[in-house]
């Protein structure tokens, strides 16, 4: 590639977390695609390795068991906002990590310290091989993953926001049960002892409740161009 980094604005890292139905990933993708960067959604990689384990048989209720198999699968992610990929060992998984069976066990695969370690290691090493930047999704993106992040966002919603916006994109799905289903994935994600969900210091807290989807990309690709501007 004849193109440098150096001809246009300097490269910038990312970090956008925030519980489940904040608009995070629609959010990130967006802004990436608007200013030219790569764009990781690491939920998919948690998410690909629990559906991983589930289909190899390995038992979800057994931490050295999960510990023991941490290692063994190839995830690859792709980080082109239009278009992301993911695959184990070669297989195209964007759509088996979305079910209801390895939504209902992300969050213990997860929660050991060897999965957040091997997945960690992924996901700082693809941010450094993003030559103009990337935005970087998650839950412990800004506080764990990427504690020198150029800009770090956290997205909040009330529970009932979260809870109407993830039941339509789960096409009719009850909005109490949505609700219920999400409070329970944060009390998990925050308590965990390992890289639980938090707002890192210096992050930007963005509330989503009363915004449109456009109102959010448009305040998060602000902030991103500020600090673009002030480097």
């Amino acid at each position: 590639m004849e193109k440098t980094a150096a001809a246009g604005p300097a490269p910038v890292i990312v970090a956008i977390d925030g519980p489940s139905g904040t608009g995070k990933s629609s959010t990130s993708k967006a802004v990436a695609a608007q200013l030219g960067l790569s764009y990781l959604d690491t939920g998919a990689q948690y998410r690909a390795i629990t559906w991983w384990m589930v289909a190899g048989g390995i038992d979800l209720t057994d931490p050295s068991a999960i510990a023991a198999a941490a290692g063994k699968a190839e995830i690859v992610s792709g980080t082109d906002p239009s278009a992301p990929t993911i695959t184990v060992d070669g297989t195209d998984v964007a759509g088996p990590i979305r079910t209801p069976e390895v939504t209902s066990k992300v969050s213990a695969v997860s929660a050991v310290p060897e999965v957040r370690t091997r997945i960690t290691e992924l996901q700082r090493s693809i941010a450094a091989a993003a030559e103009l930047g990337i935005v970087v999704e998650g839950r412990d993106i800004g506080t764990t993953v990427l504690p020198d992040a150029d800009l770090k966002i956290f997205l909040t919603a009330s529970p009932e926001a979260r809870a109407a916006r993830r039941s339509g994109e789960l096409k009719g799905a009850d909005v109490a049960s949505t609700r219920e289903a999400l409070i329970k994935r944060d009390a998990a994600d925050s308590s965990r002892k390992t890289s639980p969900l938090a707002k890192a210091d210096d992050a930007v807290e963005v509330d989503t409740t009363e915004l449109t989807l456009q109102q959010v990309i448009e305040c998060v690709v602000t902030l991103v161009e500020e600090k673009r501007a002030g480097k």
